[in-house]
């Protein structure tokens, strides 16, 4: 029913988006800038319309003595409606964006008063002074780069392991963002949030305590082309070496989930998700050390999480064990890739995720991958495939393949 409804209000809101533009200045892009643009007669407001979505067909097998157990499936990955520009003055902007796929709308629960979430973005962004900005709303934590790069924006068909098993992800709270220059090369942009600690589209309140992320990014040679250290590839083909190091250090106060802000809530007293449901909380705390390098086609992506919390094991009030652990451990990722021309690049990816196999009775997982990218018009339409082979400690190995179509107007 909620998603229904709330299909028939997108629906309304686009019709009354084109049935206003006898009012308004009407401009159409540039592929891949954008669907229009709106423009308020008065320039008091600005509005750029934009959407996308990926396809995509994957194949995998379990690997012991040959390929077995076969299995293939075809997705809408990701499909997104974008709104972004400013308000009142250039000063204040906003992004929104909305998924409509299954997998963007996944994660439906009682605390997210059960209903599907389609809202990923709706944001703020204040330029209060200077190179100060303040963020007000739900988007991406300053985390993991992976994370922060746009899933439209990446070198491979999809982020690596690291990030499944250790992103911050969205949460709703306050950004503060600032950047200077110690030297004239020498750029050091800065990051500090506080947010509410449950992930994204909560309805029912902050279980726990609040989230607090800083992150610190440097960058020696100055900034790259075209915001290329939150973009996979080299697309702009960097004339000088570009490279940017990063810290970041997240703390989740009470924590009800066993992935920081992400994961499942861990129940506690034999109850589950309702009005009386009862958690075990931990303070969950999570650093990322990450790189990002760039040079005339060739790129280079680091990254290193390493999480871990005061008490992993959780408990009932009468000390009796849940069953429930924090997925405390570390994971490290390298990934590069080399333009053989301006539309076609190979890259490989090594992923290893080693959680606490003494909690979680899993060992470490290596994952190796080899992909292949054409870029038909960057990364707005492109096709990319991907194999990857995982060594899955205490468990079967596994083949992926993947292909994926992706267009972004």
């Amino acid at each position: 029913m909620y998603a229904k409804k709330l299909q028939h209000v997108v629906k309304l809101a686009l019709l009354c988006l084109f049935l206003t533009t006898n009012a308004q200045e009407f401009n159409s892009k540039k592929f891949g800038k954008g669907l229009f643009n709106l423009v308020g007669k008065d320039s008091t407001w600005t509005m750029k319309v934009g959407m996308r979505f990926q396809t995509l067909a994957l194949s995998s097998w379990d690997v012991q003595n040959g390929l077995k157990n076969p299995e293939s499936s075809m997705l809408i990955r990701r499909s997104r409606l974008k709104f972004d520009g400013w308000a009142f003055s250039p000063k204040l902007e906003y992004k929104l964006e909305l998924g409509l796929s299954n997998r963007d709308k996944s994660g439906a629960s009682y605390f997210t008063h059960d209903a599907p979430r389609q809202i990923l973005d709706a944001v703020l962004k204040w330029n209060f002074s200077g190179d100060w900005v303040l963020w007000m709303g739900q988007t991406k934590l300053p985390g993991n780069r992976e994370r922060v790069i746009s899933s439209g924006d990446l070198q491979m068909v999809d982020r690596s392991l690291l990030n499944s098993r250790f992103t911050i992800d969205r949460d709703i709270g306050f950004q503060l963002r600032h950047k200077f220059k110690l030297s004239d090369n020498f750029l050091v942009k800065h990051i500090y949030a506080i947010s509410q600690g449950e992930g994204r589209n909560i309805t029912r309140g902050n279980l726990g305590g609040h989230q607090y992320t800083a992150r610190v990014e440097l960058f020696p040679f100055g900034d790259f082309s075209g915001k290329g250290d939150y973009k996979g590839s080299d697309l702009k083909f960097e004339p000088t070496p570009k490279l940017s190091v990063a810290f970041n250090y997240d703390l989740n106060n009470n924590a009800s989930k066993n992935r920081s802000n992400q994961g499942s809530y861990m129940f506690i007293d034999g109850t589950t998700a309702g009005a009386n449901a009862a958690f075990f909380q931990t303070d969950i705390s999570t650093l990322y050390i990450d790189a990002m390098y760039k040079h005339k086609g060739f790129s280079f992506m680091a990254e290193y999480a390493d999480r871990n919390a005061a008490d992993a094991i959780a408990k009932n009030t009468d000390g009796s064990l849940t069953g429930d652990v924090v997925q405390v451990g570390n994971g490290l990722n390298l990934q590069t890739g080399y333009l053989l021309s301006e539309k076609l690049e190979v890259s490989a990816r090594y992923t290893n995720i080693s959680l606490d196999k003494n909690l979680t009775g899993k060992g470490a997982e290596n994952q190796y991958t080899l992909g292949l990218s054409k870029y038909i018009v960057g990364h707005k339409l492109k096709v990319q495939t991907d194999i990857s082979y995982t060594d899955i400690g205490f468990s079967q190995n596994q083949l992926l393949y993947r292909l994926q179509v992706d267009i972004h107007f």
